[in-house]
Formats: C-alpha cells, sequence, structure tokens
C-alpha cells in the first residue's frame, strides 16, 4: 500500500462526506481482474496448450510459446527474457519439472519489478499530475483514483488542466460530484495557473492529495509536450517539490504503441508510475511483461472495466494467476 495512502486512524475522519456506495454487489477484484483478461488467457492457453499437456520443453515447445507470447503483446525484447529465463529454469529443474509452472514463475519474476510503492510525500499536499494521449481513459481514470483514495480516507482535490475543451472540465466535474471533491477548474486561460491554483487551494484547506488532470496530446506533439514541462515547473512553484508523481495513462488496447508512449512522455516529463486502463475485451494483457523488459515504470493502478471501483493497484501475483492460471485453476 502506498505510504501515503495509509488510512487515517479511526479518530481522524477524513473531511468530506462520504460517497455513496453502489446497492448491487461486486464481484471480488481478482475475479474482475480474471474477466478481464480474458481474451489474452484464451489466446494463450489455445496456443500453448499441446506444450503444457507434452510437458517436455524442446524446440518445438519453445517455437509454440514464441509465438503464443508474441500474439498476445508481449514484444520480440520481452519474449525473448522469458524463453531465455525458462530454458534456465527448465535446466535447473529437470525434465519432470511442469512448462507452465516455470513460466508462470518467469513471468512473475518480470512484471513483479514494476509493483512499488509510491515514496511518502515530505509534505501535503501530495500533487499527482497526470498526463496520457487522447480516449486513454485520463479523466476517468482520474475519477476512480479519487474514489480509491476516499475509500483510504485520504481527502482529494481535481484540478481541471484541460481548460480549453469543455467536455473535459465537465467530465472531471461530474467525477468531483460523484466523490464530494471539489474541482478546481476555469474557462480558457493558462492551464499552469489552474494547477498552481489548486495547489494553493489544497494547501488552504488541508486536502491530502492533489490529482492534476492535463489535456490529452501525442508524443509527437512537441508544443503540448513543452506545455507539460511548463506545468511540472509551475507546480513546484506552487509547492516546493511537487509533483510527488508525475503518472501517465495508457489504453491497453493500443499495444506496442503503449511502449512507445512511456519513452516519450519519460524523456519530456519524467514518470514515476503508470495506470493502465481497459485490461478488458480484446486488451493484450502482454503490454505489461514488454513494458517490464523494455522501460520499467511502475504501473500503479490498472483497470479492467467502467465501474467506479475498477481500478485498483498492480499486484503482479494477480495478473500473473489472471493472465495465466494455475494448471488447478483452468477454466
Amino acid at each position: 500500500m502506498f505510504e501515503f495512502f495509509k488510512r487515517r486512524p479511526a479518530e481522524e475522519p477524513a473531511a468530506q462526506a462520504p460517497v455513496s456506495e453502489e446497492s448491487a454487489p461486486r464481484r471480488p477484484w481478482v475475479e474482475r481482474l480474471r474477466a478481464g483478461l480474458g481474451a489474452s488467457r484464451d489466446r494463450l492457453a489455445g496456443a500453448m496448450g499441446s506444450v503444457f499437456r507434452r510437458r517436455v520443453l524442446d524446440d518445438e515447445a519453445i517455437d509454440e510459446l514464441e509465438t503464443a507470447l508474441l500474439v498476445a503483446d508481449v514484444g520480440v525484447p520481452a519474449t525473448r527474457r522469458l524463453l531465455d529465463d525458462l530454458r534456465e529454469r527448465y535446466r535447473r529443474a529437470g525434465p519432470d519439472a511442469d512448462p507452465r509452472e516455470l513460466l508462470r514463475d518467469a513471468l512473475r519474476e518480470l512484471v513483479a519489478k514494476l509493483e512499488s510503492d509510491a515514496p511518502v510525500a515530505d509534505r501535503a499536499p501530495t500533487v499527482i499530475m497526470l498526463a496520457g494521449v487522447n480516449g486513454a481513459g485520463k479523466t476517468t481514470s482520474i475519477g476512480k483514483l479519487a474514489r480509491w483514495l476516499h475509500r483510504e480516507k485520504r481527502t482529494v482535490l481535481l484540478a481541471a488542466g484541460d481548460t480549453f475543451r469543455a467536455a473535459a472540465r465537465e467530465q472531471l466535474s461530474v467525477w468531483g460530484e460523484r466523490n464530494d471533491v471539489t474541482v478546481i477548474q476555469q474557462q480558457g486561460g493558462d492551464p499552469a495557473a489552474v494547477m498552481f491554483d489548486a495547489v494553493q487551494a489544497a494547501k488552504a484547506r488541508g486536502i491530502d492529495v492533489v490529482l492534476a488532470d492535463t489535456a490529452g496530446r501525442l508524443p509527437t506533439q512537441l508544443h503540448l509536450m513543452d506545455e507539460l514541462k511548463k506545468i511540472r515547473r509551475v507546480l513546484a512553484k506552487a509547492r516546493d517539490g511537487a509533483p510527488d508523481e508525475v503518472w501517465l495513462v495508457l489504453d491497453a488496447n493500443t499495444g506496442q504503441n503503449a511502449l512507445a508512449q512511456v519513452e516519450a512522455f519519460d524523456a519530456a516529463i519524467g514518470l514515476t508510475g503508470l495506470i493502465l486502463t481497459k485490461l478488458d475485451g480484446s486488451a493484450k494483457g502482454g503490454i505489461v511483461a514488454a513494458i517490464a523488459a523494455q522501460h520499467p515504470v511502475p504501473l500503479r493502478f490498472v483497470g479492467v472495466g467502467e465501474g467506479i471501483d475498477d481500478l485498483q493497484p498492480f499486484r503482479a501475483a494477480d495478473f500473473v494467476d489472471a493472465l495465466l492460471p494455475p494448471d488447478s485453476a483452468r477454466e
């Protein structure tokens, strides 16, 4: 659990009114993650079935596994790394070893490097700046993250940095109402000025966390990437050391392009974390392994659906169990 998101003691209730819970019962998170990764799991199971039935890791099996991993969007570097690791594990374990379990172990070790607690902020409010391309689900993720923080007994303020798109401001306002949190916004004007005002307001009100939304942009739009750098500088003026976290929101359906986004945004604004959305439907969960192998920025949260609670911290063991369940748990 993130240190600065730890629950407050019972004698220190959050200042905001509780958010009403949906009346319909929800499935446990692991079940939702498993359902969200169903398409990727089915692809892997179909391609790897003969390998795991034979339980022999010969050259033919390696070729089949390579194809399955590439189809699942694991990418060439991560696939090579996983297969090399798998060969070594198989050599050490002997011919009676189960290749499925060995691959699960290799995958878990690879993606575990993405599971990382966020650092403790020296001073409140903790400022989290969020970026992403248009359509990645950034504003929706901010709303869900606000909900998660509320459950962790943290007070939250939202900063609407997309000042020129009315729909973005309206969407964030709706999330503010759903979570009963304040949204600092203005029509037009300088996005960095909104961020400055939001941090000042949070300081004055004793707010724990500021979630700073920014306008969606492609990494090739250099003038907009420069604007992100400006926002980062202004946040530092609003509170020394801010932003404490800089997170990129990624759409899992973009496949290997997500890795290019990580590299470009990290070079521009120095990422400290990722949120991976839309791990459902046709998304290929292997992109998590690709990121771990090629540009391991911590994966803070993953989202698997449209529900307000469908965003949860990334846990490597849960992810591997959902993508490649143990033989006894296969459907």
